[in-house]
């Protein structure tokens, strides 16, 4: 009789599997990335199947790479960067042989230059829950009956910016970012790390076939505040984490908490890559400056747009606006604090300290800048103080408030 499979090791397993390849922004995403993998083998004991989604708001984050790693991973993997609604509903309404779908630039679909595609929005939020189905016609001519067809499937996407609300509920949000250069991850080859993958898929099915019966009846604690459409997107990862033991019921339910409150909309590309720069040379190695003085460094810059953003300078609300796509080093949102300006005077401004893991990230390095500085360059931030020490003498104007 074979030993048991012991599922926390197992887990241990396919999240070392993930680190060798991947650089994920947080530990909770990594938490949920192993579990959604496992839970693609038992889609069957679930009511719904949460989504994934990778998303960035500049390329170059890693994200085709998550989907090539989780390919070698889950059963009969579909990768794509195109698909129909009509192929899709196809190929997930065969229950026999349903493969899991990893759809990649889900941009060029949804995105802001895209049509829309609300037949494979509908179709993808549909297949969320097993009971989910569309409608079709078949027949001939006069002879056709509307037909249910099963979509219910485990979907994957990655892309730049932002998806459809009504996805983006149904998802497991995990924002990506560029690799800074301390981050380093093992070249991946297909010919020898494949096989690997492969073998902890089959490790992950054999572990499924064993526990199967004991997930499908469970019903998972689920943290304080997790409720409606966040517990369904999280149940089915808790209840895996719950078969595994160790100490995957309190990270599950731990990564849970933190990314269900993280899961806001975020990102828009490429102008804020020019903003990070910008502001990077405006603070020239200050520690703080307050708001209106940045605005008037950045309007004042020759060729940069900020003088006209459709037909507006930029503002300091307008520069709060877009800084609050990004995060800190401590992932969270990049936000103005008070800075005192006199004894009894505060405004609004920036710390360099706050903005510094962004610029690791997604600015061009300076022409002086090594590895070695770079690799230093991300700072221990602490929790912010409601009120900053006061300003240097030469930044003490009055600042508008954003």
């Amino acid at each position: 009789m074979p030993e048991p499979i012991d599922g926390a090791a197992l887990l241990d397993q396919v999240e070392r599997h993930h680190r060798r390849f991947n650089v994920f922004p947080s530990e909770h995403a990594f938490t949920a990335v192993t579990l959604w993998d496992a839970h693609t083998h038992l889609l069957d004991a679930f009511e719904s199947t949460p989504r994934i989604a990778f998303l960035s708001p500049e390329p170059g984050s890693g994200k085709t790479r998550a989907l090539e790693i989780i390919q070698t991973l889950v059963p009969r993997p579909m990768i794509t960067t195109d698909v129909s609604p009509a192929a899709l509903f196809r190929s997930v309404s065969d229950t026999a042989a349903r493969p899991v779908v990893l759809l990649d630039e889900i941009d060029t679909v949804f995105g802001p230059r895209a049509s829309g595609n609300e037949d494979l929005r509908g179709l993808i939020n549909a297949g969320h829950r097993r009971s989910g189905v569309v409608y079709r016609c078949v027949g001939d001519g006069s002879t056709q009956v509307v037909q249910p067809f099963p979509v219910y499937a485990a979907l994957a996407t990655a892309g730049l910016g932002d998806l459809p609300d009504t996805i983006l509920t149904r998802s497991v949000v995990i924002r990506m970012r560029r690799r800074a250069p301390n981050e380093t991850v093992e070249p991946f080859r297909e010919r020898v790390h494949v096989p690997e993958g492969h073998a902890l898929r089959d490790r992950l099915a054999e572990w499924a076939d064993h526990v199967r019966d004991q997930i499908a009846g469970a019903w998972p604690d689920m943290p304080d505040g997790i409720t409606d459409r966040p517990a369904d997107v999280w149940e089915p990862l808790i209840a895996v984490a719950d078969a595994a033991g160790g100490d995957w019921p309190a990270r599950a339910r731990a990564a849970c908490v933190a990314l269900v409150a993280a899961a806001s909309a975020g990102d828009k590309a490429s102008t804020g890559i020019r903003l990070l720069t910008d502001l990077r040379d405006a603070f020239a190695g200050a520690e703080r400056l307050l708001s209106a003085d940045l605005v008037d460094r950045l309007t004042a810059l020759d060729d940069a747009p900020w003088a006209d953003l459709d037909g507006k300078p930029l503002t300091p609300r307008t520069l709060a606006r877009m800084l609050a796509d990004y995060v800190t080093t401590d992932g969270q949102t990049i936000r103005s604090r008070n800075i005192k300006t006199g004894p009894k005077a505060v405004s609004k401004g920036y710390y360099a300290s706050d903005l510094a893991d962004a610029w690791l990230r997604y600015c061009p390095p300076r022409a002086a800048e090594s590895a070695t500085t770079a690799t230093s360059a991300t700072p221990q931030v602490n929790a912010p103080e409601p009120v900053a020490d006061t300003l240097p003498v030469a930044a003490t104007e009055p600042a508008t408030t954003p």
